[in-house]
């Protein structure tokens, strides 16, 4: 059974919903309460990449049918998760605020244990048959409709705590409490899921396009994000999110727990004398997989030469023939004899750079960068803003820094290539682009994201619905486009001595294909728009630890103002040179 249908702007279907009667006539479900397990597996399938199950369903309000896959040949549809900019009452008076802490209230109510509270929509094709044309041998073809549900309340619980009865029931509870605000066209639905956090020398300058280092050298750079690690604790990594300069001092910032494990307390920091809790680039397998990747390249370019080798002594008997090819063949073997010098050169670099690394860089002690000065304890700040304080400020060792320093600068890294990257960010031909891909990869960041801003979409995606798309590249997932959501959502993590609530901005992946916007490791990276605003600091996100179809940051309009108290002078947009 569905709720009432209608067709949305660009031709596809919107689900509205209808609640008067929360089960009933719907014979979809094997007993009042309980998804059937097919369903509970397979319903969010392709929410955290293409072949992932998505995380499991316990129980939802919408009325659309589950398709179960009836063989071996087919797949389950995929499911997209999409933000949510508008609401006819929700985003009215900011209503959302209100009814996010009265669900919460209402789970708690019940004993549920809760890891966030999300407003989502969902998306899918709905594939019919006879609809897009004949074919003499396979017949009708089907056709593609874009399926769009209700602005969703969608509810993450810890594993294996939550029955569908209590889900019910607490389902009932939410829709009342939306009822008595005139709301009747909002879903609820609950899903398995924990919140968690994602966790020498003088540094080389960002390198062009046509470097030969430019696949391997990105993690010793001065670019943001780099890779840290703390001197004591090698094992667990992050990223630095931005710089700041405070007279002649640099410093940077990055997500507390990167540096302070949990088994280190949460007390709150402050340098003032003593021994120094120093910060490393990169930590011990961060540094490993760094050399393997410089020999895996070096091996690649030598196997290449080899080829083009081989292949030059082909096109040379070729060219020197009369056959019908020797002209071909010439033109091959002039472009291959210029390819060669290049790849040898390629090959000669790596080998010097992969030296380098090796004899100036293994020790943890030549790749100390600087040290903690500032880091208040994990908290939630008061209401109304009720962000999480998840903030560590390093100063900086200028003198690694400052000859090849370039400011607040977002290396966009070589593996989105720059047509690919300017068609996911503005997927319409005719949308407004206000992004321009830095001819350098250095896409320099100028101003803050308000909170209004966030809450506005400036952009479209492929199928013509508002969006704001934000880019952030980290230590795990390296460059990602995502899905910024206008709502905020209500996150709570759990750990030994209790839990911690709180708001975050919520940052959705892509799309099915392109895999999850974070994963674990890619805390303390920095969150940016299309004109290189800065939107938020990652935090953490929700879901299993390789995936999270949720990624969750501080707003940097809120965090900012923060960092300035505690540094009266903090400047963001300083030149390079000024130091």
């Amino acid at each position: 059974m569905i709720g009432n249908v209608s067709l949305s702007n660009d031709g596809g279907i919107n689900y509205s919903s209808d609640h008067n009667s929360l089960l009933e006539n719907d014979s979809s479900r094997s007993s009042p309460y309980e998804v059937p397990e097919i369903e509970a597996c397979l319903y969010y399938f392709g929410l955290r990449g293409p072949r992932h199950r998505g995380p499991k369903l316990i129980f939802r309000t919408s009325k659309d049918a589950f398709p179960a896959p009836s063989g071996p040949e087919q797949h389950p549809r995929h499911m997209r998760l999409r933000p949510v900019y508008d609401h006819h009452i929700l985003s009215k008076g900011d209503l959302w605020p209100t009814i996010r802490s009265e669900v919460v209230r209402l789970l708690d109510r019940r004993n549920i244990q809760l890891s966030s509270v999300d407003l989502v929509r969902f998306s899918w094709d709905d594939e019919n048959d006879g609809g897009d044309g004949y074919d003499s041998d396979i017949g009708f073809l089907p056709s593609r409709t874009v399926v769009t549900t209700p602005v969703t309340i969608w509810v993450g619980v810890l594993p294996d705590t939550l029955t569908g009865e209590v889900a019910f029931k607490s389902s009932n509870d939410i829709l009342d409490l939306l009822k008595e605000h005139g709301i009747f066209d909002v879903d609820v639905a609950y899903r398995e899921s924990v919140a968690k956090g994602s966790s020498g020398p003088e540094l080389f300058a960002p390198v062009w396009d046509f470097d030969p280092l430019k696949a391997v050298i990105d993690p010793v750079t001065t670019s943001l994000s780099l890779p840290i690690a703390g001197f004591e604790t090698l094992y667990s990594q992050g990223k630095l999110g931005f710089y700041f300069r405070v007279g002649h001092n640099l410093y940077a910032v990055t997500a507390r727990h990167v540096l302070f494990p949990e088994n280190e307390g949460n007390n709150a920091y402050s340098y003032v004398a003593g021994p120094k809790k120093e910060v490393v680039l990169m930590g011990s397998k961060d540094f490993n997989d760094f050399l393997a990747s410089i020999q895996d390249h070096f091996d690649i370019m030598h196997h290449t030469v080899g080829i083009l080798e081989r292949r030059a002594t082909t096109l040379t008997a070729r060219a020197e023939g009369d056959g019908p090819t020797a002209k071909q063949a010439a033109r091959e073997l002039e472009v291959t004899r210029r390819q060669l010098p290049k790849t040898r050169e390629a090959i000669e670099a790596l080998k010097n750079f992969f030296v380098k690394m090796k004899t100036e860089w293994t020790s943890p002690k030549d790749r100390i960068i600087g040290h903690v000065v500032w880091a208040p304890p994990v908290s939630v700040h008061p209401a109304p803003h009720s962000y999480t304080m998840d903030v560590c400020v390093i100063e900086l060792d200028k003198k690694k820094f400052l000859k090849n320093f370039r400011g607040n600068v977002l290396d966009l890294g070589p593996e989105i290539q720059p047509g690919k990257f300017m068609s996911l960010m503005y997927p319409p031909v005719d949308s407004p682009s206000d992004f321009d891909y830095p001819v350098d990869r250095l896409l320099k960041l100028r101003g803050i994201l308000s909170a209004e801003e966030i809450r506005t979409p400036n952009n479209k995606d492929h199928k013509g619905d508002p969006m704001r798309y934000v880019i952030k590249r980290g230590l795990t997932t390296l460059t990602t486009i995502g899905c910024l959501n206008g709502f905020e959502s209500h996150v709570r993590r759990y750990f030994a001595l209790g839990s911690r609530d709180s708001v975050e901005t919520a940052v959705y992946p892509y799309d099915t294909i392109s895999g999850p916007f974070s994963r674990g490791g890619d805390s303390g990276s920095i969150i940016v728009d299309a004109l290189g605003k800065f939107v938020a600091l990652l935090t953490g996100g929700t879901g299993p630890t390789d995936s999270s179809e949720i990624t969750f940051g501080t707003p940097m309009h809120w965090l900012w103002d923060i960092i300035k108290t505690q540094f009266p002078g903090a400047d963001l947009y300083f030149d390079a040179d000024d130091n």
